[in-house]
């Protein structure tokens, strides 16, 4: 094989190398250096590469540590950053559900109670497309990141729609037998799965519309889904206590993860699909060893229902949100509680960090969002503005720009100072 180029992938960072076969296929490999940081040794690093990949020549060499650099240089965010108020958005005459980035962050897409889906261009906050067809709240949203040429769309309506993000045409209907609660594009924006209150869930095939494999199990409402980095394996979390994990290729169920007495709010695989983490009404998260789906470690400290919980990039930490207005910060490889963000005065719904790690957005029923140092859990910055409880909220793929969802009908758009 011979090397044919290298290309970047910011978050989590590594670095992909394009091989040229002799029968002239061309095959990827990716070198994930989650570990980089400021303090890495780059010409250190770079030796490793080349020791570890016989195709990297010596002379590759100055380029190799050049695009290292460039990836420390993307991990390293103005902690001062500001964001403030660009726009805000009329979106829909009915309350919010969810809104999402496309991969570029150039488009977002917001769902409602008023049974639309509605695409908007970031920068001109105009709207470009109304997807209309549902009969129900359009509750579950999803561009086929990184392509975003496609929109899912989840209805109360037992169905699920596929959508061509450029003319608006629906592509296909996908049904369940009671409402559709969430759903996830895999990683490639080849697949997607679909999760019900049938207490199944789905995966369909994004080109044909297919139904490629049901996942029956559960005795309660799904919830969550999510695929895990590779494609292989789809994650749900219920209401009957359990999440699963599943083979997306026999459909069959891998793993059982019960513990929690209480109902599942949110599961999710970190970047590396080695671990998974679920929050529970039960006022804890558990985290969980995919490979033998043992039960970690209960991590504990909430006083009411974790209602959301997301891992950073790289799937070195963990935070939690709940209902008792407070947000949680951990070390997934010691377990230990390394933050606590205090501030809010009502229930924290959604949690994210930012792509680079280094801060964290909450978003409330007090009818603000906040932003936190990662590392310290100092609140950075408060986004006041709405008027009613926020339950949305997203970093795009660069973290220079934020959107929140409102069930006062309205999404603002926020930007940092230095890129407005």
């Amino acid at each position: 094989m011979k090397l044919k180029k290298f290309l970047l992938r910011y978050y989590p960072p590594g670095i992909i190398l394009e091989y040229l076969r002799s029968n002239g296929q061309i095959e990827s490999k990716y070198i994930d250096l989650l570990n980089l940081s400021p303090q890495t040794d780059v010409d250190a690093l770079v030796d490793q590469i080349i020791f570890e990949e016989p195709a990297i020549s010596q002379t590759r060499k100055p380029q190799l540590r050049k695009l290292i650099l460039k990836l420390i240089e993307k991990l390293q965010t103005n902690q001062n950053q500001r964001f403030i108020l660009y726009k805000s958005l009329k979106a829909h005459i009915l309350p919010l559900t969810n809104c999402a980035f496309n991969k570029s962050g150039d488009k977002f897409i917001t769902g409602s109670y008023d049974r639309t889906c509605k695409i908007w261009d970031t920068m001109s906050g105009e709207e470009i497309r109304s997807l209309e067809g549902h009969k129900n709240v359009v509750y579950a949203i999803a561009f086929n990141n990184p392509y975003g040429d496609r929109v899912a769309t989840g209805s109360f309506d037992k169905t699920a729609k596929l959508w061509n993000a450029d003319t608006g045409e629906c592509m296909y209907t996908l049904r369940h037998q009671k409402e559709i609660v969430c759903l996830n594009f895999d990683t490639n924006g080849f697949l997607f799965a679909t999760g019900s209150m049938d207490q199944t869930a789905c995966i369909w095939d994004v080109e044909t519309g297919e139904r490629l494999c049901s996942f029956a199990g559960h005795t309660g409402e799904i919830v969550s889904v999510q695929f895990n980095t590779d494609g292989d394996k789809v994650l749900t979390g219920s209401f009957d206590f359990t999440a699963r994990i599943w083979d997306t290729r026999s459909g069959q169920c891998i793993r059982l993860l019960e513990g929690h007495n209480g109902e599942i709010s949110n599961a999710q695989f970190d970047f590396s699909g080695d671990f998974v983490a679920t929050g529970s009404i039960d006022h804890t998260c558990k985290l969980w060893d995919v490979n033998s789906g043992r039960c970690i470690e209960t991590l504990r400290g909430h006083t009411n229902e974790v209602l959301d919980v997301a891992f950073n990039s790289t799937g070195t930490k963990l935070v939690t949100a709940s209902g008792d207005t407070y947000a949680r910060v951990y070390n997934v490889l010691t377990n230990a509680c390394v933050g606590i963000l205090v501030g809010h005065e009502g229930e924290i719904s959604k949690v994210a960090f930012n792509p680079q790690g280094t801060k964290i957005l909450t978003a409330s029923n007090d009818k603000t969002c906040r932003i936190w140092n990662a590392e310290t859990g100092e609140c950075l910055q408060t986004l006041e503005g709405h008027t009613d409880e926020i339950f949305s909220c997203a970093f795009n793929y660069e973290g220079d720009t934020i959107i929140t969802g409102s069930k006062d009908n309205t999404c603002k758009i926020w930007k940092d100072t230095e890129g407005a």
